[in-house]
């Protein structure tokens, strides 16, 4: 039985930490099905990278963190820390050059050894508030 969780850590690091976005098949089914895609986000193989390729190119210094994980089953759970210089688009805000630090929870479904399903939870709002792209509530 595959080690579904160094798979898993395995394809953060080698495509989102090293930057080895065409590696992403050796980590994932060519039909992968992202349950919360990104706005614009194509499917299968193909639209994750163009996400992973987007998230590189806004954070060429991208550095994701595994905090902890577990794993039941043919399931991994991921809660990560995403740290970044912003020097590019990402989710319609332009570079602010500003440095961001959030978290995320990321849910792999894994089947022969490779990524079938994955749902990413990430604080998008933090992100919004390090961009300076909406201001923090009053009161």
């Amino acid at each position: 039985m595959p080690d579904n969780k160094a798979i898993v850590a395995r394809f953060i690091d080698e495509t989102l930490n090293k930057g080895s976005v065409d590696a992403a098949g050796q980590f994932m089914c060519d039909d992968v099905v992202e349950q919360v895609p990104f706005p614009g986000q194509g499917p299968g193989l193909e639209g994750v990278k163009d996400v992973l390729r987007a998230m590189r190119s806004a954070f060429p210094d991208l550095h994701i963190s595994i905090d902890e994980q577990i794993a039941e089953g043919d399931k991994v759970v991921t809660r990560f820390g995403l740290a970044g210089t912003h020097r590019g688009p990402f989710l319609g805000v332009p570079a602010t050059g500003k440095r961001v630090q959030i978290w995320g929870v990321v849910i792999d479904r894994l089947q022969n050894g490779k990524i079938k399903d994955t749902r990413l939870i990430m604080d998008t709002f933090g992100l919004m508030l390090q961009f300076g792209a909406i201001s923090p509530p009053k009161g």
